[in-house]
């Protein structure tokens, strides 16, 4: 995972246009088709518009003296994503209003966009800012806001059932990693895991990559619909590669099947974590738990969105994610498949009273012998409250077990024809 983000790292990526579309190339060729969803420039989306693309090829400031000050070839956050394009001489006053820095953060280049609004502009260290000499500069960015398509990418993984599970990330910041890159590592390699899972998975994934709020926001305006009829779970992936702790932010309604799994496993983790607040700022939670559509859409992420001080900056680094976390946000991922997995409901195929157990081989041939008991609890713990009401995860939080210990006691007694999956 860390070796592709390396790889995807240098590509001034962005809302929509060539940068894009490579960052996807890349991701597919690794692992595996990517299907691409397309909306033209201009195209309304609920209460938005499709942006054009953006085509960068440079952008750079040269000194009074004629060497070049400020060179996206050095960082892409330092020009403004989508600016206009721009070759002029100005005083160095003038210029300063077309420069942002971090006054707080001296060596840290800020990033800034307009995507909405035509500008252009270049982003830098305050101690290059405070290092300019009065005089004359040329600033030249050389870039096209052309109409043509915004697009995401999708992975689909059909299950036995029509139920579906959406992660989702997105992949249209340039050099950032924790904040950009970590996200769709992670979908990525755990689109791998849930390809290879035996046996196949009982609901159909579907694992999206998209610039971020216009592409969440088009996504609705396309399959809003199927997703409020078929939609089980979901999760933004963001801020997911640095070693900080986890955090989750539940979806707007609360008490979803996203948010009791969620909930569940980083309780039985032993990875520190932190639950928040619904709030609806940062991420595509916002979109997917908006009004209208009010989804079981959660996040699961470690340090939040502006909760560390590299967040949108240049410091935001492949050092601050690192493989270690990647690693870990992955695992705590696929566990989190496993526990939506199997909080299947299931009946006990006795109508009456406690099934005997010893018959069946089941239960100790001795009575009072504490070999095994933990799973013989397990045992009969199931068998007393699987009715056909709750799920095997409200289950599981009764007896104060893991779902996944359970996993191996259900199979058993599905094997002995003593419970049954409830369709």
């Amino acid at each position: 995972m860390h070796a592709l983000a390396t790889r995807l790292w240098p590509i001034p990526r962005s809302l929509a246009g060539p940068a894009f579309r490579e960052s996807l190339d890349i991701i597919e060729a690794e692992h595996g088709p990517i299907e691409r969803h397309r909306w033209d420039s201009g195209e309304q989306v609920l209460d938005w518009t499709v942006p054009p693309e953006w085509h960068i090829r440079e952008a750079w400031v040269k000194g009074p003296d004629g060497q070049t000050v400020l060179d996206m070839r050095d960082c892409n956050l330092h020009v403004v994503g989508y600016s206009e394009p721009v070759h002029a001489e100005m005083d160095l006053d003038v210029l300063q209003e077309r420069l942002w820095s971090l006054p707080d953060q001296p060596d840290a280049i800020p990033y800034r966009t307009s995507y909405y609004n035509r500008s252009w502009g270049f982003c830098l260290t305050d101690s290059q800012r405070r290092s300019l000499v009065p005089g004359r500069y040329e600033v030249h960015i050389d870039a096209e806001l052309r109409d043509g398509q915004m697009e995401l990418g999708e992975i689909t993984i059909p299950g036995r059932s029509d139920q579906e599970v959406m992660i989702s990330t997105y992949l249209c910041h340039p050099s950032m990693a924790n904040n950009e890159l970590s996200g769709p590592m992670v979908v990525a390699q755990l689109a791998d895991l849930i390809r290879a899972r035996e046996p196949e998975p009982w609901f159909t994934y579907r694992l999206l990559f998209v610039p971020e709020t216009i592409g969440a926001i088009a996504y609705l305006a396309r399959f809003g619909r199927r997703l409020k009829e078929r939609l089980a779970a979901g999760y933004v992936v963001t801020c997911i590669g640095d070693p900080g702790r986890f955090h989750y932010k539940p979806s707007r309604r609360g008490g979803t099947l996203a948010d009791r799994a969620a909930l569940h496993v980083i309780r039985h983790s032993e990875d520190p974590s932190t639950v928040i607040d619904f709030y609806p700022a940062m991420s595509d939670e916002r979109q997917y738990c908006s009004p209208g559509f009010d989804l079981p859409v959660g996040s699961l992420m470690r340090t939040p969105y502006g909760r560390f001080p590299e967040y949108h900056t240049s410091l935001d680094d492949l050092d601050l994610m690192t493989a270690d976390a990647l690693a870990g946000s992955l695992r705590m991922y696929h566990r989190l498949i496993e526990t939506l997995e199997a909080a299947r409901t299931y009946r006990v195929t006795v109508a009456e009273g406690e099934p005997q157990l010893g018959r069946r081989g089941l239960y100790a041939a001795t009575g009072g012998a504490t070999v095994g008991a933990h799973a013989k609890l397990d045992m009969m713990f199931l068998l007393n409250f699987c009715d056909g009401g709750p799920d095997l995860l409200t289950a599981s939080e009764r007896i104060d077990r893991p779902i996944w210990e359970l996993q191996a006691t259900v199979e058993r007694l599905l094997e002995h024809d003593l419970l049954r999956p409830v369709t």
